[in-house]
């Protein structure tokens, strides 16, 4: 039976179940339970802290875990990355009081306090900056305002949090983060448990991408077939049926979903017309 962690709270904690229920395995009914049994498909799921699960992973426990690549990379565990998830995007930066011009040179010999010590110490080491580096678990902004550090390290969504306390973004991120599937680092050894472990994948992967990508339909004259395709040259290549009428080819391609108008607006204007666009719910390769 595959072992598979799944974070219990925060942001990532719906998402997570929300992709591993249309995957086809089951959902636990009560946020208090800790472990869920999904007999049909041989998993066994446990709901741990987000920052705990690389450390589960990679320690041998646990077959895979859902959880963010910043704590990944802080974890320092023996896993790798297997699928990039599509939600829970965030950048981790240095951030600064505000009225200043921070570099991230400037950095050098101040206290940066940071809930991701590893990933904090690695990034100065490899800019070859001295600092103090303070671990705190939690309410970072605040630190700069109460004398405990001189700049900070943490996740930035839109960067409201950072203004609320005077504090702003400096530097290039130190890691552009999202929900990612891990597993650890050597799981080849694991023969017996392969096959179960390439269909999860498999299944999370075709619903990542039924969230990424449309299916595109149209018409199109035959004339300008291929400019058409050039726009959409699908995954491997579109679709192409002829039409009642000879000069007329209907054309069915998947788009990503990002760039869909864009995508449509190229089509309209070589002529393509009842252009359509339809979700997919699940993608096999």
């Amino acid at each position: 039976m595959l072992r598979v962690a799944v974070p219990n709270k925060g942001t990532l904690s719906e998402p997570a179940s929300e992709i591993l229920s249309e995957a086809g395995y089951r959902r636990r009914t009560d946020s208090k339970d800790l472990t869920v049994i999904d007999p049909v498909n041989q998993v066994e799921f446990f709901f741990l802290r987000p920052k705990d699960i690389a450390i589960y992973v990679g320690s041998g426990q646990l077959d895979f875990g859902i959880t963010g690549r910043d704590l990944v990379r802080d974890s320092d565990a023996p896993v790798r990355e297997r699928l990039a998830l599509g939600f829970g995007s965030s950048s981790f930066r240095y951030a600064g009081p505000a009225g200043r011009d921070w570099k991230t040179a400037d950095l050098a010999g101040k206290r940066i306090a940071t809930a991701y010590p590893n990933l904090v110490r690695k990034d100065l080491a490899e800019r070859g900056i001295e600092a103090t580096v303070i671990r705190l678990d939690g309410a970072v902004e605040i630190s700069v305002q109460l004398g405990v550090a001189d700049a900070i390290a943490d996740v930035v969504g839109s960067g409201r949090t950072l203004s609320l306390h005077d504090l702003v973004a400096f530097g290039d991120p130190l890691c552009d983060s999202e929900a990612v599937l891990i597993e650890r680092a050597d799981p080849d050894g694991q023969d017996g448990t392969r096959a179960a472990r390439d269909q999860l994948v498999a299944r999370i992967q075709g619903v990542v991408f039924g969230q990424q990508y449309l299916m595109l339909d149209y018409d199109c004259p035959r004339s300008v077939l291929d400019r058409a395709t050039s726009i959409t040259p699908g995954l491997e290549s579109p679709t192409i049926a002829p039409l009642a009428d000879p000069d007329w080819v209907a054309i069915r391609a998947l788009v990503p979903r990002r760039g869909v108008n864009e995508i449509m607006d190229e089509l309209a204007a070589i002529g393509a017309k009842a252009i359509l666009a339809s979700d997919i719910r699940f993608c096999r390769f």
